[in-house]
């Protein structure tokens, strides 16, 4: 080879590695500015943080509307129970009365009325002196 051939072909590798430099150059001077290692870690985290925070309050929220909900079923299911309870006393109540009025009835040797027909099948176990 000769002398100029080398000097040629050595003017195109500085040639070359000159514009990968150049390219290399651009392109590192396009990215973002720099920033300290792990700022992004640290972003990452912050904005997992406060997802985490929105949803810690938000099951919060939820869990005092369960208590308040829960806090008006047990009130509910109470008046309920005090409601079926003072129901069931006064049917006592009228039962007894009524078994009252057809063995007074009986005793001055009358016939009382018969029930009204058909007895529910509902109220039969309750109607105990009644026969149909």
């Amino acid at each position: 080879m000769r002398p100029e051939m080398l000097t040629a072909l050595s003017a195109l590798a500085v040639a070359t590695v000159t514009a990968v430099g150049g390219v290399a150059t651009t392109v590192i001077g396009r990215r973002q500015p720099r920033r300290p290692r792990g700022a992004e870690r640290r972003d990452d985290f912050s904005a997992v943080t406060d997802k985490l925070s929105e949803h810690i309050a938000r099951l919060e929220r939820e869990a005092e509307q369960d208590r308040q909900q829960a806090e008006h079923d047990r009130q509910q299911a109470e008046q309920d129970r005090a409601r079926i309870s003072a129901q069931d006393y006064a049917l006592r109540y009228i039962a007894g009365w009524s078994r009252s009025l057809v063995t007074y009835m009986r005793q001055q040797h009358l016939e009382p009325p018969p029930p009204p027909q058909p007895i529910p099948d509902e109220v039969r176990p309750y109607l105990h002196d009644i026969s149909s």
